[in-house]
């Protein structure tokens, strides 16, 4: 479970939806399917059409994982924060009822407006 005292997921990029596809897939509920993912140099960030699922990778060999779901129902608020000249990355903060506040820092090509309309559909 994601310590949401310093849920913080740095640097995210856009990747490939295959990349944690076989990990997640037999977890998926029926319908359910990956919209967007993103990863850092280890850690994942998977959007499905049902959920916002964490992967945290650790260990040194990687091999342990830490997978945390947390439903769009779940999702009080968002903010973003988007990139400047100085600053090129991009935040998403949710607040999740009963858990705590998210943090996810994009890397500046990675498209939040489009993961905030995503998360609007879902939850309005």
């Amino acid at each position: 479970m994601i310590d949401f005292e310093n849920a913080k997921f740095l640097k995210l990029r856009r990747v490939k939806d295959t990349d944690f596809e076989a990990l997640l897939q037999p977890m998926f509920v029926e319908d359910e399917g990956i919209v967007s993912t993103y990863r850092t140099v280890r850690d994942g960030v998977v959007f499905t059409n049902r959920r916002i699922i964490a992967i945290n990778v650790q260990g040194v060999t990687g091999k342990k994982k830490a997978i945390t779901s947390l439903p769009y129902r779940k999702i009080q608020t968002y903010a973003i924060e988007t990139s400047g000249v100085l600053d090129l990355d991009s935040e998403l903060k949710v607040t999740f009822s009963g858990m705590g506040t998210m943090t996810f820092e994009f890397t500046a090509n990675a498209n939040v407006a489009e993961i905030c309309q995503y998360i609007s559909y879902c939850t309005l």
